[in-house]
């Protein structure tokens, strides 16, 4: 067994790699060839968290295995990450483990891979402001990827946290691209594309403040009750997803369908754009909704790159169980 720990996890996964694993294991998806196993994600009744358990197999890329963690609000003030994950990959052909693989830059990294590959597929090819709605430790990575998709000129972010939008400032600069702090509608109004990458239980933007043609990659919602965008955006737009099963009953989608403001038949498969069986945007003037509820083979797909690299390299450390 290889035990390959968040530093070099950090080390060999390229922003690049985990687009290239993503796309993939959602193409594979769509054309059956991959499939997720039923999500276990329960309260703790402990500290405020969140646990539970995603896994699955790709028999093209023969990637088995199981993500074990979930969420710790109180982790920041400790100087942790609030996202802590573990991912475990088994030989398909013996079910032998293989591999230990930390999860948190990997959980981060294949999250942004994910908003990235929706903005690759959906969004105008002219859109120039991008709209970040979340300034957690997610939101760096969001900001990194989907600068790679679209010649944006310009930065715009809220946050309820505003103390928090500094860092994000920061990636922005680092990126050579002007940032600016700005209300939600304000944000809404400009942005050719926006990404929601928040634990809210509400909806944070409204229909209403979205302008025709933008793209929207709903990224935080992964739990039954939670919620970012208001359900009337999803009733306007064209949804797509990772995966819909999730879709409907943990993602952003949960609620349009409880409310019979969409059906299941609405949502696209993102996998299926990316085959070619399916249209994404048909037009300009298209509201592009990406509900992203996280998926267990997007984290085997990730870990595996992180695998295979260290492997080569000759990082990481043996253990035998």
């Amino acid at each position: 067994m290889l035990i390959i720990p968040e530093d070099v996890c950090a080390q060999v996964v390229t922003p690049e790699a985990a687009f290239t694993a993503v796309e993939g294991v959602f193409a594979a998806m769509a054309r059956g060839d991959a499939r997720n196993f039923p999500v276990v994600r329960e309260a703790l009744g402990h500290a405020d968290a969140l646990y539970g358990f995603k896994s699955g197999f790709d028999k093209v890329g023969m990637a088995l295995g199981v993500k074990s963690g979930g969420f710790w609000p109180g982790n920041m003030a400790r100087g942790l990450t609030n996202h802590q994950s573990t991912i475990f990959l088994f030989d398909p052909d013996t079910g032998q483990l293989q591999a230990l693989v930390g999860g948190n830059y990997l959980t981060a990294i294949r999250t942004a891979a994910a908003s990235s590959v929706s903005i690759a597929h959906l969004a105008r090819p002219d859109a120039k402001v991008l709209g970040m709605v979340g300034a957690g430790h997610q939101s760096t990575f969001q900001l990194r990827a989907a600068v790679k998709q679209r010649a944006f000129e310009k930065v715009l972010a809220w946050n309820p946290h505003p103390e928090m939008l500094p860092k994000l400032a920061a990636v922005a600069a680092e990126l050579g691209l002007p940032f600016e702090a700005v209300d939600r509608e304000a944000l809404g109004a400009a942005a050719d594309v926006i990404i929601t990458i928040t634990s809210a239980f509400e909806p944070l933007m409204m229909r209403d403040w979205i302008k025709p043609g933008t793209h929207v990659a709903c990224m935080g919602t992964d739990t039954k009750g939670k919620q970012e965008v208001d359900a009337n955006l999803l009733a306007a737009a064209s949804v797509f997803t990772d995966e819909v099963a999730q879709s409907i009953s943990i993602g952003e989608a949960q609620h349009a369908i409880a409310t019979g403001l969409i059906r299941e038949g609405d949502i696209t498969p993102i996998g299926a754009v990316i085959n070619g069986t399916q249209k994404g945007r048909t037009n300009a003037d298209q509201i592009t909704v990406f509900d992203g509820t996280g998926v267990g083979l997007q984290d085997l797909a990730v870990a595996h790159v992180a695998m295979r690299a260290a492997q080569e390299r000759g990082l990481g450390s043996r253990a035998t169980l």
